[in-house]
């Protein structure tokens, strides 16, 4: 049986109170992000050297793209959806903290553990063949950049249970005040020039934006027009934000010396989070009919199913990619990045990507759609806990500076040790047995 016929059988049982739509959304936000990525990251020939580069920082004019391409925020809040759903669903049926969240950690982490073991056999068979350091530890680093979100996202879990607790008790004060704590630490970091206290941010953003999707989830929003109001406050805010006051214009990277909205996050991207998920919920309605029908759910489901590998691994293709193409005498890399003739050959790119990556993802999402065994058993939530911050930090040090990288000896090899033992002791080892 065919992967579409799979999909589509699933599909056709789909009960009829699931919102199709936070699917649809999470499997929409994802693609965005794998084409934004492709097309930011930049390669071409400088005085016969290959220059690698990024599209915002060499043609800053572009930056107004990212207010479209930024779509995280949008991920968070259909993350905070799932997480209050499936936190309904074990309450009813009276699961505990451990079992659910080991359930969660199963899908999140499974398919982050074959890139990391591929790039880590990688990287050591570039060192043993004599490959330059930094030639590893770009690739490398480019490569694992897309798993700072799970780093993030799987602390956002741990702490879901009481969030949620939080949300129903204090409702948008909640919200609110992920919001003032967020512009708080913004403002140690413009008017006081504190800037180390801007890490913490990566909890305060991303937790307010994950307090939307429980809004989302308990009809706090309203219709239509209420949705479009939201958008048109989010707009608002983050328009001021920008051009009145300090922040950057883009909303991906760090293509302004020493200033990003998102290294650390700032809180441009709860107002931005606010303005797409405002438009975006102002469609629900028709688009909940539209996903009534059996092709487009088909395919969002289909696209769910393989949605974490199609993210992990879509730079890991087109790196690949890259070094075929550099090895075949740079073909295609002599177009100069940001011309009219180099956006024309950007659908062929993206195009020729999407091809390779689709077999990879056909492949490797079996993991991703392998459930635990229902006799497996629970470890306990300190376990679980311990072993997700393990995991976490291993992320964060390999996202950062890569193998290779890093301001200490071996600190490559000590993140990935955690990301492994981490992953031993939450019990997520045992998919591979």
């Amino acid at each position: 049986m065919g992967i579409w016929s799979t999909a589509s059988e699933l599909a056709a049982k789909t009960p009829a109170e699931r919102n199709r739509y936070v699917d649809f959304l999470r499997a929409v936000s994802i693609l965005v992000v794998v084409i934004g990525h492709w097309l930011i990251a930049t390669a071409w020939y400088v005085d016969g050297e290959l220059t690698p580069g990024h599209l915002l920082k060499s043609h800053p004019q572009h930056q107004w793209l990212t207010w479209l391409f930024q779509v995280m925020p949008i991920f968070f809040i259909v993350g905070g959806y799932s997480n209050a759903v499936s936190l309904e669903s074990a309450n009813r049926k009276g699961q505990g903290y451990a079992d659910w969240l080991v359930a969660r950690l199963h899908r999140l982490v499974t398919p982050l553990l074959v890139l990391f073991v591929a790039w880590g056999v990688v990287a050591g068979i570039m060192t043993l063949l004599d490959v330059r350091p930094i030639v590893v530890q770009f690739t490398s680093q480019a490569a694992l950049i897309p798993t700072w979100f799970l780093a993030i996202y799987i602390m956002l879990v741990l702490f879901a249970p009481a969030t949620y607790r939080i949300w129903r008790r204090y409702g948008f004060a909640s919200f609110w005040a992920f919001v003032v704590a967020a512009a708080l630490i913004d403002g140690l970091f413009f008017a006081a020039d504190i800037r180390w206290p801007a890490w913490s941010n990566y909890f305060w953003v991303w937790l307010g934006v994950h307090q939307l999707g429980f809004a989302w989830r308990d009809g706090r929003i309203g219709g239509p027009v209420r949705s479009l109001l939201w958008a048109v406050l989010g707009f608002g805010v983050l328009y001021s934000l920008i051009h009145f006051g300090p922040y950057p214009l883009a909303m991906v990277g760090s293509p302004d010396e020493g200033l990003s909205n998102t290294l650390p996050p700032k809180i441009t991207l709860m107002a931005l989070g606010v303005f797409q998920f405002g438009l975006l919920l102002s469609l629900e309605a028709p688009m909940r009919q539209a996903l009534n029908g059996l092709r487009l759910w088909t395919g969002t489901v289909l696209i769910n199913s393989m949605i974490m590998t199609v993210y992990l691994w879509h730079i890991t293709v087109m790196v690949i990619f890259g070094s075929v193409l550099y090895l075949s005498s740079g073909w295609g890399f002599h177009i100069e990045p940001g011309t009219v003739a180099w956006w024309w050959t950007r659908p062929v790119w993206v195009g020729v990507l999407i091809v390779l990556l689709v077999p990879v993802a056909l492949v490797l999402s079996v993991l991703e759609r392998r459930g635990r065994r229902p006799d497996a058993p629970v470890p306990s939530a300190v376990r679980q806990i311990a072993g997700a911050i393990m995991i976490c930090l291993g992320i964060a040090l390999l996202a950062m500076w890569g193998f290779g990288g890093g301001p200490l000896p071996w600190l490559d090899v000590g993140a990935f040790v955690l990301v492994i033992i981490g992953a031993s002791i939450s019990g997520l080892l045992r998919v591979f047995r």
